[in-house]
């Protein structure tokens, strides 16, 4: 997620072209998938995660070339991102009890 705000702010700068960043996105959601958490929330969370980058990275993708099109992607970018933190923020207390800290995914 640290990454993910790193490469907007680069993509944004324009210290980081749209190929660079949708590539990274595209990247970051198969190392997403190398995860196999046991917990439910964790599961769901990361499946809202996986989409998330892949619309992301299909969104900055399509922004260097129509602009139009490319705002429905970030849209659901968005949306899957506040799913998983909503899910993550609910499971938070639960999960801290057996030593695991969401904290750096919040």
């Amino acid at each position: 997620m640290t990454a993910l705000g790193l490469w907007s702010e680069g993509y944004r700068s324009g210290e980081l072209g749209a190929d660079h960043v949708a590539g990274e996105a595209r990247d970051a959601a198969k190392r997403i998938g190398y995860v196999k958490p046991r917990d439910p929330s964790l599961r769901l969370a990361q499946q809202y995660l996986d989409s998330m980058f892949q619309e992301y990275g299909q969104a900055v993708a399509l922004a260097a070339k129509e602009r139009s099109r490319a705002g429905k992607h970030m849209h659901r970018a968005y949306g899957l991102a506040n799913f998983a933190r909503e899910i993550l923020l609910e499971a938070q207390p639960a999960l801290a009890k057996y030593g695991c800290d969401l904290a750096p995914l919040l």
